[in-house]
C-alpha cells in the first residue's frame, strides 16, 4: 500500500482505521444477543451490539456504552475475544475489538440504532451484517460456549 507524505515537510500522512468495539452477551452459554440495525450500512441486518469509539473512551467503555444504548442492558466485560480489521465503504477500514460480556442489569429494549434486540440459538442465527461480528461469534462458539 502506498503511504502518503506531506509535500512540504516530508512527514507521513497517517490514514488510520476507525476504532470500534462490540460485545457478545450470552444467555445460558448458547443463546447470543443480537440487534437488528435501523441504519445503513446493512440496515435490516442483525449484528452484535457495538459501535464506534468516541474521543476519550477506551474500547471497553465504548463497548459497554453501545450495549446500553442499543439494548437497554448493562454489562461487565469478562474477556477480550479478539481484534480484527475489516473493509468499510464509509471509512475504508475499521479496527474492531470484540469482548465477551456478562449482563449485569437493565431491561432488554431496542434503542439508538437498533430496530429489535433478541437472543438467538446457535442453530437459528439470522444473517449477520459484518464479517468481524461473524468472526467473534465463531470464536465464542468454538471456545467459550457449552455446546
Amino acid at each position: 500500500m502506498l503511504r502518503l507524505f506531506c509535500e512540504k515537510c516530508n512527514e507521513p500522512i497517517y490514514e488510520n482505521p476507525v476504532p470500534a468495539s462490540c460485545v457478545i452477551v450470552a444467555k445460558k452459554n448458547t443463546d447470543i444477543l443480537l440487534v437488528k440495525r435501523s441504519v445503513d450500512p446493512k440496515k435490516g441486518y442483525w449484528c452484535l451490539p457495538g459501535g464506534y469509539m468516541e474521543l476519550g473512551e477506551s474500547p471497553e467503555q465504548a463497548a459497554l456504552r453501545e450495549l446500553k444504548e442499543e439494548t437497554g442492558l448493562t454489562g461487565q466485560i469478562d474477556m477480550l475475544l479478539g481484534v480484527t480489521a475489516s473493509n468499510s465503504d464509509q471509512y475504508n477500514s475499521v479496527l474492531m475489538i470484540g469482548y465477551l460480556t456478562r449482563r449485569t442489569g437493565g431491561t432488554l429494549t431496542p434503542g439508538d440504532d437498533a430496530l429489535e434486540a433478541a437472543y438467538f440459538k446457535p442453530d437459528s442465527l439470522p444473517e449477520i451484517a459484518f464479517d468481524s461480528h461473524k468472526r467473534f461469534i465463531r470464536i465464542y462458539y468454538a471456545s467459550y460456549s457449552n455446546k
